[in-house]
């Protein structure tokens, strides 16, 4: 096994990048309430392609549209995405990385039949829920 890269951090950057979470963010919370009190049905944190090893934060089976809700500072938001200046390089990277893989999932779902939708934590989740509820319409 490679030896992991020893960042330039302190206590605090680690106890906050640690309790980062990754599912069940407010925004996920409050576009699933959106989307239930309208009588949309899905699945949470399921991978939509078997043999993909991508998990999406909601899936609507039989719509094939898989939903996936992405912080700013981990994918690169083209608005609000920073680039720390300590560990550039590592950060850089780290979130290059995540960008190609998403584009990665997109065309691995498109190829088999699926529809990606790309919700930003910082969308309005009103807006964020009608464009869930136009793709999962359209495909139905």
């Amino acid at each position: 096994m490679a030896a992991v890269e020893s960042l330039n951090t302190t206590s605090a950057v680690r106890a906050r990048m640690s309790n980062q979470k990754s599912r069940d963010t407010g925004i996920e919370i409050a576009l699933r309430k959106i989307l239930h009190a309208a009588g949309f049905r899905y699945r949470v944190h399921r991978r939509p392609v078997k043999g993909v090893r991508r998990e999406a934060d909601l899936v609507f089976g039989p719509a094939r549209v898989a939903v996936f809700v992405d912080g700013c500072f981990w994918h690169g938001c083209p608005d609000h995405a920073t680039w720390p200046k300590n560990n550039a390089d590592f950060w850089r990277t780290k979130i290059e990385t995540n960008r190609r893989r998403d584009a990665d999932t997109d065309a691995r779902l498109h190829n088999a039949g699926w529809l990606a939708v790309r919700i930003w934590e910082h969308e309005a989740v009103e807006t964020a829920a009608a464009r869930v509820i136009e793709a999962v319409q359209e495909r139905r």
